[in-house]
């Protein structure tokens, strides 16, 4: 195997998702932590007195103790060069992950033990399934009151319709949280709880009747995780690498990520298990990671991240090839080649410039305003796509202006830059163009991300009155003039910054009349972005 291969072979990128407060972000800082990323993790919840996450940089992140945003992160551990992604866990900024679980080749899942699978791990998790890309289960807070933890398997399996592997097994939870044993290495790993994961854990060798592991637990202890451990392997799901590969059973670990116990262990299992850079689907068929030419899709743009530097940054997963810094490359939407002068990587707001990454990395490059969501970087002998990146239907509407007309460069820069990040979407009501705004997001927490970064980075304060709409479809019919249809009289026509051609609804009864009375109008729910 080639240097190239090799380096490739090595890398792991994978998203981490979850309902709000499972505990995600926390589990992130303990990976960087291990990884010495970090050298110390900070506080998720938003305390004057407190380190902030690392991967929380935003000030409204910094404020509400919530990731509004995903945030890439790239350390190495044991031989392996590991990209996380980290995703904003509020349903509000579920567009932002599911663009962020494109550029993964696996996922974290991260579940609260006493609340199980809850309405946001259920979404995100049908991405993943879409996608078949394997999905690791890591339970948190056991040293927290937790649900029985065949319960909790079951529930995962009836919930989200995978089957599931538990690698380890809690030993009692909350205040007699005592460890988990490992079914593979037969050993126990004792938890030491109240100094948050500063000192190694025991770990103790041995079969389970062995009188050294009786000891450790006490005879109560060690009678209940005998009889569980000969029940799991008596009615489990046998461990299939293949299964897991291809996204079908999901093994799972028990653990604490605030106090960094199983953190570690965990590591080393995914690290194992887990799939080097995944093939990619794009207009000349599949292609490899392993292809010398350079490929490359942009998932993500985010503006302003750093107030010392206050510019935009277009970030790329690498499909193919060896990037070296300065490469030409040719913009397949923009149809013109560019020089990628100075490709950095992050650890969140903080930045380094990058030399050299392979298919597998994440990088982010300036954007002087050219790329979007979507595009596809190549040095291939003849030009590429990937497939497209879906762009949801929002469900929540404002109508947004200036509150100082004196400022309305500065007010239609940061809403045109906020939107191409995808941080919202905007529409123009047609004759009016920019003069009437109406902004659109699948969470209403999204109008107030809005407000505090136009007033934070382009010194803009807005009006915004929230309207009575609740749907949104792309008009699929090409040429089709949208003045000339028959609809009720509370839907709006408007166009998108790319000039598509859409109807805003006020309720789903509007769609169906559109339906009814334009037999030849083609309505789509979830638009592409090419």
């Amino acid at each position: 195997m080639s240097d190239y291969q090799k380096a490739i072979e090595k890398r792991r990128t994978f998203a981490i998702i979850s309902h709000p407060d499972a505990g995600k972000t926390t589990l992130t800082e303990k990976l960087l932590l291990y990884g010495g990323a970090i050298l110390s993790a900070g506080s998720v919840k938003g305390k004057k007195t407190n380190k902030h996450a690392v991967s929380d940089w935003m000030e409204i992140e910094k404020q509400r103790g919530i990731s509004v945003t995903s945030s890439v992160m790239q350390f190495q551990y044991e031989g392996c060069c590991i990209n996380i992604l980290d995703t904003p866990g509020h349903q509000d900024f579920s567009e932002d992950t599911y663009r962020t679980l494109m550029a993964a080749d696996s996922a974290v899942m991260v579940i609260d033990a006493s609340k199980g699978v809850e309405t946001q791990t259920k979404k995100l998790f049908k991405v993943c399934l879409l996608r078949h890309i394997p999905v690791f289960t890591f339970i948190n807070k056991m040293d927290r009151a937790a649900r029985d933890p065949f319960e909790l398997l079951e529930h995962i399996e009836s919930e989200l319709g995978i089957a599931t592997y538990a690698m380890n097994w809690p030993i009692g939870s909350g205040k007699d949280f005592k460890g988990v044993y490992e079914r593979d290495y037969k050993r126990v790993l004792a938890f030491q709880g109240g100094d948050h994961g500063q000192r190694e854990v025991d770990s103790v060798n041995g079969d389970l009747n062995d009188l050294k592991i009786r000891n450790l637990l006490g005879d109560d202890f060690h009678a209940q995780l005998c009889e569980e451990i000969e029940l799991l392997d008596g009615a489990s799901t046998e461990f299939d690498q293949n299964a897991v590969s291809c996204g079908a059973l999901s093994p799972v670990f028990f653990g604490s990520a605030l106090t960094n116990f199983g953190v570690e262990p965990f590591l080393e299992h995914f690290l194992k298990m887990t799939t080097s850079p995944l093939p990619r689907n794009s207009s000349a068929g599949e292609i490899s990671p392993f292809d010398e030419a350079f490929t490359a899709f942009i998932f993500k743009i985010q503006a302003n991240m750093n107030k010392a530097h206050r510019d935009r940054i277009a970030f790329m997963r690498i499909v193919s090839g060896h990037f070296e810094k300065g490469m030409e490359v040719y913009h397949m939407q923009g149809g013109r080649k560019i020089k990628l002068a100075q490709p950095q990587q992050f650890m969140a707001d903080n930045r380094e410039i990058v030399e050299e990454a392979y298919a597998g990395d994440v990088i982010g490059v300036f954007d002087p305003g050219i790329f979007s969501i979507g595009d596809t970087l190549c040095n291939t002998s003849k030009p590429i796509s990937f497939d497209p990146i879906p762009t949801f239907a929002p469900e929540h509407f404002a109508r947004i202006q200036q509150i100082d007309t004196m400022k309305r460069k500065q007010f239609i820069k940061g809403i045109t830059q906020i939107a191409q990040e995808g941080a919202i979407q905007v529409f123009q009501e047609l004759n009016l163009g920019m003069e009437e705004i109406i902004v659109g997001g699948v969470g209403v927490l999204q109008f107030d991300v809005l407000k505090q970064r136009l007033k934070s980075e382009y010194n803009v304060d807005i009006k915004l009155d929230i309207l009575p709409y609740q749907c949104v479809r792309w008009i699929e019919n090409e040429g089709l003039d949208p003045n000339l249809l028959n609809l009720t009289s509370d839907s709006k026509r408007v166009k998108d910054l790319k000039g598509r051609n859409l109807i805003i609804f006020a309720n789903n009864w509007g769609i169906k009349w559109a339906a009814e009375q334009n037999k030849e109008l083609i309505l789509a729910e979830v638009g592409t972005i090419k």
